[in-house]
């Protein structure tokens, strides 16, 4: 990726963060947010033991806000981090027993969100409009950017 042109680069993140994001959003972070708001009892796994609902709410929040934030191109290796905590708990731990046909969906949003967080967001983002407030260097701008 480092030989393609600059603009190629930056088009290849911005339909990466689309895909995956707005995937992610529509297809599993809607169901969830209406299952949470919908004032019915909560049926959900508890697979880190803090109880039904807390599990659906953390993953319901990265399944929409850390998904949308990514198709935005805002913060978007910090709101990364939530997303792969979520595909590693799905398919390494609520699908451990299953085959690998029930956990491939989970590995590939898993790695699709390793990549965007190792990639960053490209220059076509908010990330790149806000880029001259935030820190420039070490760790900190390295997450936010």
């Amino acid at each position: 990726m480092n030989d393609a042109p600059p603009l190629l680069r930056d088009l290849v993140l911005l339909l990466a963060r689309l895909a995956v994001g707005g995937i992610m959003l529509v297809e599993h972070g809607w169901g969830k947010l209406d299952k949470l708001l919908g004032g019915g009892s909560i049926r959900f796994a508890d697979p880190l033991g803090i109880g039904e609902k807390p599990s659906l709410i953390l993953a319901a929040g990265a399944e929409t806000l850390c998904a949308a934030m990514l198709i935005l191109g805002l913060f978007t290796r910090l709101n990364a981090i939530p997303l792969a905590f979520t595909m590693i708990v799905a398919g390494f731990v609520v699908h451990a027993s299953d085959p690998l046909e029930k956990k491939e969906l989970s590995l590939i949003y898993l790695a699709a969100t390793l990549l965007i967080f190792l990639t960053g967001p490209g220059r076509i983002s908010l990330q790149t409009l806000i880029a001259g407030k935030l820190p420039r260097k070490g760790f900190l701008a390295f997450l936010l950017g």
